[in-house]
């Protein structure tokens, strides 16, 4: 079932019918994580560099390769900082094209079944910032779990798959549902939820594709709660 939900996902990234949604999904995150990049950076020099600069005093002049490595670490930092950036502007990018992506899927692919109803605008605002809030504290934990060999890898997906697959879950979710519903329905399935959002916290890690991280995550859980909802009786659509 993940498997098959996956594979839709992809080939809805390319299909016609979400071309237009590929664009903006691609230009904003690109022009968001340039903004964030860019305050990070700010920040870097304002802040950091001025200390850095107050180590150099003093030191031998053979030493002064010293300076290069603290603009090697502050390059890197900065490489990780963008990195993990990636997972609170999905959040954002998603809470504004979900529910246009999940139309066209459902319209193109389940068109027998009953249409879902988009999330009103207010309700989508307060849920979006919630789930931004969620996923900044979890990439929190999963920065500081970095800094631990052998889980550090380990800890991005484990924190990722779960926000990502609980959160897409219940937007794809409450097209058709009520919030109790959605809880009772995540609640059953939370294994196969789970081991879906790990596919998303995969897809997460791969440089340039993750930029289209909203895209697939979205086709993959609307197909997702598509394929749950024909298999189990109890949230059979009506």
């Amino acid at each position: 079932m993940i498997v098959e939900a996956a594979r839709l996902a992809g080939r809805n990234l390319f299909a016609p019918e979400t071309r237009s949604a590929f664009w903006k999904i691609l230009g904003i995150t690109i022009l968001l994580l340039i903004g964030l990049w860019t305050a990070l950076r700010g920040l870097f020099v304002a802040y950091a560099l001025p200390w850095l600069d107050q180590l150099v005093p003093g030191i031998p002049d053979w030493a002064g390769w010293l300076g290069v490595v603290f603009g090697v670490i502050a390059s890197l930092g900065l490489a990780v900082g963008l990195a993990l950036l990636i997972a609170p502007v999905t959040a954002v990018v998603a809470g504004f094209f979900l529910d246009g992506v999940a139309e066209i899927i459902e319209e193109r692919d389940y068109s027998a079944d009953p249409p879902g109803e988009a999330v009103p605008t207010g309700r989508a605002i307060v849920y979006t910032a919630k789930f931004l809030g969620v996923v900044i504290a979890g990439n929190i934990v999963a920065v500081l779990l970095l800094f631990v060999p052998g889980i550090n890898i380990i800890a991005f997906l484990l924190v990722n798959g779960y926000l990502f697959g609980r959160e897409f879950f219940e937007f794809a979710a409450m097209r058709f549902r009520s919030e109790e519903e959605v809880r009772q329905m995540r609640s059953k399935h939370s294994g196969t939820i789970f081991a879906a959002g790990l596919v998303i916290a995969a897809f997460l890690s791969i440089p340039l594709v993750n930029l289209l991280t909203p895209l697939f995550a979205a086709g993959l859980m609307v197909h997702l709660h598509k394929m749950l909802s024909a298999k189990d009786p109890e949230f059979a659509l009506r």
